[in-house]
């Protein structure tokens, strides 16, 4: 008896150890272990030599190049998110009409997710060709776009924000089929125009997935890391020196993984502060 009830007690541990033991390795380690370089002067090879204690950290936030990726990351985020939620929404918002060619429109519009990243920096960087893109030839330009500063964060945004509008496309096509069609024609009665109807239905219905697609999209915009390799290497100067990339040539070009595995570290607290954040927002914003 007593042997059965250890097993019946056990087993759901049996069940979930596999899963855990993949998180332990892949997930976990990682963690503690950036933790613990970011404490460490290391070699090129990566290993802790010299422990500094805070030392990486004080020496970033006195460096006037880490705060410059942090500004030029913030108003990355804030472009990918706007740009990626609204072609979403609008996409998401004309399909959910009965028209000829309905399954056409759908799949152009959820295509980006399933493109790769680098693959589409590639074909956006012979777009934006000062002197044989099709940007330039269609607008009678002669920008070299992702060149200047001024332009260069901008063009990585708007890509990273166009390969995310295919998953929010997804969310909120779904969001919506959930949105009962007996609401509209209730406000068709009372004489209410498309934009009531939009404002005052729509979105309050699809709250609870506006509300998820911040979230994962404030996430992913501060983990793109493909298109701005592709595309202008953290050029030029730094303006397009996002935190994620500043991580990589940390590690990979100058082999100052203590500087790097702090950064990670700095990453994670503020999308972590950021998560916390909005849930904590969500009981006010977000009808269910």
């Amino acid at each position: 008896m007593n042997y059965k009830i250890v097993t019946r007690k056990l087993s759901p541990y049996v069940y979930i150890a596999p899963a855990m033991a993949i998180f332990a390795l892949f997930l976990f380690f990682p963690f503690f272990k950036t933790i613990y370089l970011s404490l460490f002067k290391t070699n090129k090879m990566g290993q802790a030599k010299l422990f500094v204690g805070a030392g990486n950290y004080s020496e970033l936030l006195s460096s006037a190049s880490f705060f410059n990726s942090l500004f030029v990351t913030v108003v990355f985020v804030v472009i990918v998110v706007s740009v990626s939620m609204l072609l979403g929404l609008i996409t998401a918002v004309l399909c959910n009409q009965s028209f000829p060619g309905i399954r056409i429109f759908s799949t152009a519009y959820a295509l980006p997710m399933a493109i790769a990243s680098s693959s589409a920096a590639m074909i956006f960087k012979i777009m934006l060709h000062p002197a044989i893109g099709i940007v330039n030839k269609i607008l009678g330009l002669h920008i070299n776009w992702i060149s200047d500063p001024r332009y260069a964060l901008i063009c990585v945004a708007l890509l990273t924000a166009w390969l995310n509008s295919g998953i929010n496309f997804l969310y909120f096509s779904a969001g919506l089929s959930n949105i009962d069609e007996v609401i509209y024609e209730r406000a068709s009665v009372d004489g209410a125009s498309s934009f009531q109807k939009f404002f005052r239905l729509t979105l309050p219905g699809l709250s609870p997935i506006l509300f998820y697609t911040l979230v994962v999209n404030i996430i992913q915009a501060f983990q793109s890391f493909g298109q701005v390799k592709v595309l202008t290497m953290g050029g030029p100067g730094e303006s397009t020196n996002l935190i994620v990339y500043s991580i990589y040539r940390d590690a990979f070009f100058n082999y100052r993984f203590g500087s790097a595995a702090a950064q990670s570290v700095i990453l994670f607290i503020i999308i972590m502060v950021l998560t916390l954040c909005m849930f904590r927002l969500e009981k006010k914003g977000v009808h269910y």
